[in-house]
């Protein structure tokens, strides 16, 4: 049986493949890399700055692993 977390990771659209960019955690049907969209919003670019230079990705890809992240950081912090 999964755990609350690994199902929400299961869910969400990533996928990681020997094949694509030498295992990079990838968008799901794409080439575009998980640390691209966490990258151009580190260097201050919007959402949808990201989402025209990435038209692969979908808003609601991108928006599920941000929330991911939040949970997870949510999480932790609480743990410590």
């Amino acid at each position: 049986m999964l755990t609350l977390e690994e199902e929400q990771i299961a869910r969400l659209p990533i996928a990681s493949d020997a094949e694509i960019l030498s295992g990079a955690t990838v968008f799901r049907g794409t080439r575009v890399p998980v640390a691209a969209l966490l990258d151009n919003l580190a260097a201050g670019l919007t959402l949808d700055e990201f989402l025209d230079n990435f038209p692969t990705v979908t808003r609601e890809q991108a928006i599920q692993v941000l929330e991911f992240f939040k949970d997870t950081i949510t999480r932790l912090s609480k743990a410590a």
